[in-house]
């Protein structure tokens, strides 16, 4: 029976059915096959509310509702404008600029989606129209969209410690130092690949100031947020309110981008979007419910524990793993399906489990640019159809590799994503 469970499962996600509705059914025909039928059922709408019954989780859909006004309300815009000016003279200078971007639209918006298709929209036509090689232009979009789930505040790292009971703070605070180098070496990448073009005239300084004068409002958004939780000032859920009400001030009023009539786009997709999260949430909880009844985590932990193989050699099968899922399934899916069981095992190994949430999210930024579900390639191919797929993994494929080094990098050195959190926390 259960090798005829596991097959109709991996079936549906053959078949293309949505995540959240693969999961729901799995956990169904889980209590039909294995804990007694209908009478089973009574558990859905006490798994289902357990599950999005934790105050952090206000968070995900004022995040999301921050990042829907940022991105109609085209603060990214101005954002690869400020950076083209500072920096466009540099070797490479338009793709640094749309890397720097891409970091600080991340900072603001914390999603991956939404930093790629904002600065992509501008960067693609610009960099292309100046010579750059179309493949480079690609993968450097892809892969400066990852940095919104590295980059605090994050919507993975809020289902992290929703999960693990992890401090949302800390979570948030790890991913400070990885994000910077990881920007800073995607920009070292591009400087070097792009060496022998053609520099971009240096902008005057009246231009920079006057630039710079036009995106303060932007560029504060971040340090409100993120700064507000560092000094305690309020926790990571007041932040998510505070940010939205700050973020609709400066669409509606200075920069005046965003109207009363868009504010029913921004909603409607708000609410998909958080329903599709809330929904992968309660089926994975429903699935993993199952799970359990068949001792399957318990099973599997005492396989690692009794392995007598190296505690990294473990750790390196569980990236493979988590790579392996990336090619099939989004970041949201796998968090929420593997992070109950991998969280013991990570734990009973002796790793920082404040650590893991960062070597994990760089294996989600890793998942977003891998086909064939790679969540960015797809994004990049729909604001840039004379683009080929082909073409966007070929250029992301440096990045990746970048992504893969960093990893190898904090295990060597934890303390690029543990310090800041032992320090300010």
């Amino acid at each position: 029976m259960p090798a005829v469970y596991t097959i109709i499962i991996l079936a549906l996600f053959a078949l293309g059915m949505p995540v959240a509705f693969v999961l729901l059914l799995g956990g169904v025909l889980g209590m039909l096959f294995f804990l007694g039928g209908p009478a089973a059922f009574t558990q859905i709408p006490v798994i289902a509310y357990k599950t999005l019954d934790d105050f952090v989780l206000v968070a995900v859909p004022l995040y999301i509702l921050m990042s829907e006004i940022l991105l109609k309300g085209r603060v990214g815009n101005g954002l690869f404008e400020l950076g083209s000016k500072w920096l466009g003279h540099l070797p490479g200078g338009i793709g640094v600029a749309t890397i720097f971007a891409c970091a600080i639209f991340a900072a603001i918006s914390g999603s991956s989606v939404a930093t790629a298709v904002t600065i992509g929209a501008m960067a693609i036509p610009e960099m292309l129209k100046r010579g750059y090689e179309r493949t480079t232009v690609l993968g450097a979009v892809a892969a400066g969209g990852t940095l919104g789930i590295l980059i605090p505040p994050s919507i993975p790292m809020i289902l992290y410690g929703s999960i693990t009971g992890e401090s949302v703070g800390k979570l948030f605070l790890s991913g400070i130092v990885p994000g910077v180098l990881m920007t800073a070496f995607f920009i070292c990448y591009l400087v070097f690949r792009c060496r022998h073009m053609e520099r971009q005239a240096p902008a005057s300084w009246q231009e920079r100031w006057s630039i710079l004068k036009e995106n303060i409002w932007g560029l504060f958004l971040p340090i409100l947020v993120v700064g507000g939780i560092y000094t305690g000032l309020f926790t990571p859920t007041e932040a998510a309110a505070v940010g939205t009400f700050y973020s609709i001030i400066i669409a509606f009023f200075v920069y005046r981008t965003v109207t009363l009539r868009d504010m029913s786009g921004i909603l409607e997709d708000t609410v998909k979007t958080t329903a599709m999260i809330f929904a992968i949430m309660i089926g994975a909880m429903l699935f993993g419910f199952i799970l359990t009844a068949l001792q399957a985590p318990q099973a599997l932990m005492s396989l690692v524990t009794n392995a007598q193989v190296s505690r990294w050699l473990i750790f390196i099968g569980i990236n493979i793993v988590l790579l392996a899922l990336g090619c099939v399934l989004e970041t949201v899916s796998i968090i929420l399906i593997t992070l109950p069981m991998l969280y013991p095992i990570v734990k009973s190994l002796g790793f920082d489990l404040i650590w893991f949430n960062v070597v994990m999210l760089i294996n989600m930024e890793l998942a977003l640019i891998t086909p064939p579900v790679g969540m960015n390639l797809f994004v990049i191919k729909g604001i840039s159809p004379d683009s080929t797929i082909g073409q966007i993994i070929q250029g992301s494929v440096p990045f990746a590799i970048i992504m893969a080094l960093e990893i190898v990098l904090l295990c060597l050195a934890p303390d690029f994503a543990t310090w800041q959190p032992a320090v300010l926390q």
